[in-house]
């Protein structure tokens, strides 16, 4: 299955750009593609998925809705979804 995948901040950085398409097996969750994402991309690995769990501050919405809100990582995933992925946020005074 084909998924839209949009990165935010640093996350951009990492993926090379702010919009990747790609391909995925079918039946795949929100979970094994942030494994794989943390394989394929040097500045994720280790920053999406904390022991089983989606990383502390990470947002992730599949089709603009927050995934921890649905199913989290087992949030099932079809043909032309869109993923984004929203590293921790810092800053301000």
């Amino acid at each position: 299955m084909e998924l839209e995948l949009r990165f935010f901040a640093t996350f951009r950085e990492a993926a090379g750009g702010k919009i990747v398409e790609a391909e995925f097996a079918d039946g795949s969750s929100v979970g094994d593609v942030l494994r794989e994402l943390e394989t394929d991309y040097e500045g994720m690995s280790g920053r999406l998925i904390v022991d089983g769990d989606l990383a502390p501050q990470i947002n992730v919405l599949k089709n603009g809705r927050e995934v921890l809100h649905l199913e989290g990582l087992e949030t099932s995933l079809e043909d032309g979804d869109r993923l984004s992925v929203f590293p921790p946020v810092a800053g301000g005074t």
